[in-house]
């Protein structure tokens, strides 16, 4: 791809490192920034580099905030004897998203994964077991996608928290094998949280 601009081929470049955008998308969309008003890109420019700058991950459950504390934690009207374990911030997106659930929750940020060099300590599975410690938490409910990465990161955890008084359940498999929690559309997802079942029981399946 030829450039008549070195400044439109280096936007251009930067643009394309987006996931899921290639260069021809990537110069559509700077081609399409640049007929805009000139505040507007500008506005767009200094969203980002403000969210990059001072967007904070919540203390307690590691999501995304604009504070030390999320709204999510801080609220008097979430149970905080109930953790809902979860991958990343889309997770949380996506269950709230069905108002279904009224507990806290607890972003891992990623899943055990040997084959890419991610290990329990890669996560912050250390910091929910010493949650679990404190006594207050009655239920973790398990809701990482059903891949087989998921599926060993929820008993690695299983195995860590077993000898405490604490119930173990995970979302109810109508989410099919393989998908992605963000994906699941929000009817699916709010019926596989509410009917989620003991965990004991889902290693038996």
């Amino acid at each position: 791809m030829e450039f008549s601009s070195k400044l439109l081929e280096r936007a251009v470049n930067e643009m394309s490192q987006l996931p899921g955008i290639g260069k021809r998308t990537a110069l559509r969309l700077v081609l399409h920034m640049l007929r805009q008003p000139k505040e507007q890109t500008l506005a767009l420019s200094e969203s980002l580099h403000a969210m990059r700058n001072d967007v904070k991950f919540c203390k307690s459950c590691n999501n995304i905030s604009d504070v030390e504390i999320c709204e999510i934690c801080s609220s008097a009207n979430r149970n905080e004897e109930i953790i809902c374990v979860v991958e990343d911030i889309r997770d949380v997106m996506a269950i709230e998203s069905t108002s279904s659930f009224k507990g806290l929750y607890h972003v891992l940020g990623g899943k055990i994964s040997p084959m890419d060099g991610i290990g329990p300590h890669d996560l912050t599975i250390d910091s929910l077991v010493e949650k679990v410690k404190k006594g207050v938490i009655k239920e973790l409910i398990f809701a990482l996608s059903s891949t087989m990465e998921g599926d060993t990161t929820n008993f690695y955890i299983y195995k860590q928290i077993q000898d405490y008084n604490v119930v173990t359940s995970t979302i109810a498999r109508g989410i099919s094998v393989g998908d992605e929690l963000e994906y699941a559309d929000e009817i699916t997802l709010g019926r596989s949280i509410v009917n989620r079942i003991p965990f004991e029981s889902a290693l038996k399946l």
